[in-house]
């Protein structure tokens, strides 16, 4: 079996990172939110625009988990004013933090966590922060057994479903 491998994502790779940004979220969400939210949500946030906004912008970075040449999940990190709330430039947002669902418990989502971990160490950062849905019990489990707490939360709209995230940051000072 191949080794698994953390690469980071550059534009020309847009279409896998779409593809897997697209599939990972509706393995994780599509049974717990509609239909119609779900399309809508994904026909915003996944656009090839939209992603190639994200991946040019020189605060967030994009990485791959792959084995061969196959993602088998990614990580979206951001620094100061790409962050999607806080916006401190002495801490590091995890935005996502996507596996395939065929490899839940292959320990992809460590390697990606310890992927941000090092390029907040890298970057001498004070914290690690995220959102992640209250209802995310695989996520909030993950993030808890990785030293984050919560520490705030906010309204995350999902469509026209209104959720709450969690807010969770882990201190590396």
């Amino acid at each position: 079996m191949e080794a698994v491998e953390i690469k980071k994502i550059t534009v020309s790779e847009i279409e896998k990172l779409q593809k897997i940004g697209i599939q990972t979220f509706l393995e994780t969400f599509a049974e717990v939110n509609s239909e119609e939210n779900m399309k809508q949500y994904l026909k915003d946030k996944f656009s090839i625009n939209k992603l190639t906004s994200e991946l040019s912008n020189p605060n967030s970075e994009f990485y791959f988990a792959i084995r061969g040449n196959e993602p088998l999940g990614y990580l979206k990190v951001n620094f100061g004013d790409a962050q999607t709330e806080l916006k401190d430039k002495n801490g590091l947002e995890i935005e996502r933090i996507y596996v395939l669902k065929e490899f839940h418990g292959a320990k992809i989502g460590q390697l990606l966590y310890n992927q941000a971990l090092q390029i907040a160490k890298k970057h001498n950062l004070n914290y690690l922060w995220l959102g992640v849905w209250e209802e995310n019990h695989r996520a909030l489990n993950f993030y808890k057994k990785n030293g984050f707490v919560e520490f705030d939360k906010h309204l995350f709209k999902l469509g026209n479903d209104e959720q709450t995230d969690l807010l969770m940051k882990l201190t590396l000072k």
